[in-house]
């Protein structure tokens, strides 16, 4: 299995993790619902992983289908979370096919 690295990831795709980071310790959220399309959740742990390094946040990945920003997880109320970030792939579309 491929181990992906936020360098690989960056030189792939524009997930502009700085602006994850600003909004996270902005809102000095504590617990951050990630939510990917189905074509970036492979990277969804590399994408944990190092925004935990630079942030004192928790984070949670949520698998179910993602089919737009419009396509919200529901039934979260009990999980007590603080910030939702969602990626898109509209421009986040790898750099070989461009």
């Amino acid at each position: 299995m491929k181990k992906w690295t936020i360098e690989k990831l960056n030189s792939e795709y524009k997930l502009d993790l700085d602006s994850v980071i600003s909004e996270v310790k902005k809102s000095d959220a504590k617990l951050v619902l990630l939510q990917f399309p189905d074509g970036l959740k492979q990277y969804a742990v590399a994408v944990v992983d190092y925004l935990e390094e630079k942030t004192n946040a928790e984070y949670l990945i949520y698998l179910g289908s993602c089919f737009g920003a419009c396509d919200t997880p529901v039934g979260l109320e009990n999980l007590n979370i603080d910030l939702m970030i969602q990626f898109g792939h509209n421009q986040l579309m790898p750099t070989y096919l461009r």
